[in-house]
C-alpha cells in the first residue's frame, strides 16, 4: 500500500497483530466478534505496544466487509499524515 510492505500475523512482544509496517511504526487491528468482551484486554495489549513506539488504527470488521474501499482511503490518509514524521 502506497509503497509501504505490511506484514499479516506479525507477532509484537507476546501477541500477534493483524497487520504491521515497521516503516510506519503502524498495526492495523481489524475488531470483530473476536474482541468482544476483551476490550479491557485489547487496551493492555495495545499500551503495551504503543510504548514500543508503534501507533494503532483499529478498524471495525463490518467496515472491511462492508466498505473496503472507504477502509482503504482511511489507511491512505493515516499514511498521508503521518509518513511525514517517519522519513
Amino acid at each position: 500500500m502506497r509503497g509501504y510492505q505490511f506484514y499479516r500475523q506479525k507477532p509484537i512482544l507476546d501477541y500477534i497483530v493483524d497487520f504491521y509496517c515497521s516503516k510506519l511504526d503502524l498495526v492495523i487491528e481489524i475488531d470483530g466478534i473476536s474482541h468482544i468482551g476483551e476490550e479491557v484486554e485489547d487496551k493492555e495489549r495495545q499500551s503495551k505496544i504503543e510504548n514500543l513506539g508503534i501507533e494503532f488504527l483499529r478498524i471495525p470488521d463490518n467496515e472491511v466487509k462492508e466498505n473496503m474501499d472507504g477502509v482503504y482511503q482511511v489507511i491512505v490518509e493515516w499514511i498521508e499524515i503521518h509518513e511525514s514524521n517517519k522519513n
